[in-house]
């Protein structure tokens, strides 16, 4: 007994900002449309130098990387920084979309005018937290821990269900209230979903 209730215990430890966490943004995930958000977006619009310009036309076409010159120069005279992603380059035009949670932006690049657009926008942090929750463009590192995290919930969930058939015998409302957490949302996904 001392064995299960100790993975339980350290478990539910282990789990518990997470599990707060995940509750939390299931509660404003479900109400998404009622939490007022105001979008800061950003636009930038400017022209490359000649070597910049230069640099991205000497790329095969297909998915590549925009030259560090590149990204150093948008960094330096316009405040915008690019990750090193490889975006769309088509001979003319290179395209690159960047995602991250709570936030997008693009990046289009015309070599034939020498121009660029950049646009960035951010729904703040309840859209941060919700794009945790749903681990949307979040990256292989959130995606790792997640799934660790999902296991040591399940260990969790588990050593207690353990306890609970070791204890059931002392408390009569054990499998009255257990089947009523199992009822409840069956009933709902049936009759209502």
């Amino acid at each position: 007994m001392g064995t299960v209730r100790q993975w339980h215990w350290i478990s539910g430890a282990i789990t518990l900002v997470g599990m707060l966490l995940f509750a939390i943004t299931g509660i404003t995930l479900n109400h998404a449309g009622a939490i007022p958000t105001e979008p800061q977006i950003v636009e930038v619009e400017g022209t490359l130098p000649r070597s910049a310009l230069d640099s991205l036309r000497n790329l095969p076409k297909g998915k590549v990387l925009l030259p560090a010159v590149v990204r150093r120069h948008l960094s330096a005279e316009f405040d915008v920084s690019i990750p090193s992603v490889k975006g769309e380059w088509d001979g003319i035009e290179f395209y690159l979309a960047i995602a991250k949670p709570g936030s997008d932006a693009w990046i289009a690049i015309d070599t034939e005018f020498s121009e660029f657009i950049y646009e960035s926008t951010k729904r703040g942090w309840v859209a941060y937290f919700n794009d945790l929750h749903k681990g949307r463009d979040t990256g292989l590192a959130w995606r790792i821990f997640i799934d660790a995290f999902s296991l040591v919930c399940i260990v969790f969930c588990v050593t207690g269900l353990i306890l609970l058939f070791r204890q059931s015998s002392h408390r009569v409302s054990t499998w009255p209230i257990t089947t009523l957490g199992v009822l409840i949302p069956l009933v709902i996904i049936l009759l209502f979903v």
